[in-house]
């Protein structure tokens, strides 16, 4: 239990859902965590749960806006403070994006790229000094497999995600060229049973599990993801067992984009 032993993470997005189980699974293998969250009591709540299993002073949170440079700038200076760096970033926070090219909004349009594509450069611009300090480190984005795969229903988000996707490319470029070993690469998940799922259901004003079902038909392994499936990718690339790998991307979606 020790694959990221040392090592010293910073997770957006982790007050629910993935955010969270990439926290706990890089706390059990052993770094230490700061996990932030525009929903700071929720963020609290789960460093609080870790340091009752794992140990005091293994978590720490903050209430954290990711499209807010100010925010960013104080997310840094606590990872800093509390952990003595960061070796590792998961810029996991994320939203959907409703409506398709005639119903999409330009507000929720603009909504979803601050948040999803906005947050990314900010955490990889603002945690980049600390990671060449603290080398060998890791740049982990979340992205989509509906960042490589377009539907006709979700041009935001698909767009969004494509753009976590090549943002990535270029940040790991950016760093290897000038000879630091610090590496960026995506994850694109496929559905996943998260808080997010629930929403769907009840906006649909249909039973989860029905939702479940017609998600699971959609993936050629026959079942929509665990939280976990999801942070066991993030942990291999977090852990140095990932050092070759930069500018990849990783795609855990059941094998849809296979077909």
């Amino acid at each position: 239990m020790s694959r990221v032993q040392g090592k010293k993470a910073l997770v957006t997005g982790a007050a629910q859902g993935l955010g969270a189980a990439h926290a706990w699974m890089l706390a059990r293998e052993g770094a230490r965590v700061l996990l932030t969250d525009i929903n700071g009591d929720g963020a609290a709540a789960q460093a609080e749960a870790i340091n009752a299993e794992i140990g005091a002073g293994t978590a720490f949170a903050m209430r954290h806006d990711v499209t807010s440079e100010a925010d960013w700038d104080a997310a840094v200076a606590l990872a800093a403070e509390k952990l003595g760096g960061l070796s590792v970033l998961v810029n996991n926070a994320g939203v959907g994006v409703r409506g398709n090219i005639e119903t999409c909004t330009l507000e929720e349009w603009h909504r979803g790229f601050a948040i999803n594509v906005d947050s990314v450069f900010l955490g990889c611009q603002k945690a980049l000094p600390l990671l060449r300090d603290n080398q060998p480190g890791s740049i982990i984005n979340i992205s989509s497999i509906a960042g490589l795969i377009a539907s006709d229903t979700m041009p935001g988000y698909n767009a969004s995600k494509a753009a976590v996707w090549m943002l990535t490319k270029s940040v790991a470029l950016y760093c290897a060229k000038r000879g630091w070993d610090v590496r960026c690469n995506s994850v694109h998940p496929t559905f996943v049973d998260t808080p997010i799922l629930d929403g769907i259901a009840t906006n649909a004003n249909i039973e989860k599990d029905v939702v479940m079902g017609k998600l699971a038909r959609q993936i050629p392994l026959g079942r929509v993801g665990e939280p976990n499936d999801i942070a066991a990718g993030v942990l291999y690339l977090a852990s140095d067992e990932s050092r070759f790998m930069t500018g990849a991307e990783l795609k855990l979606d059941g094998g849809i984009s296979a077909m």
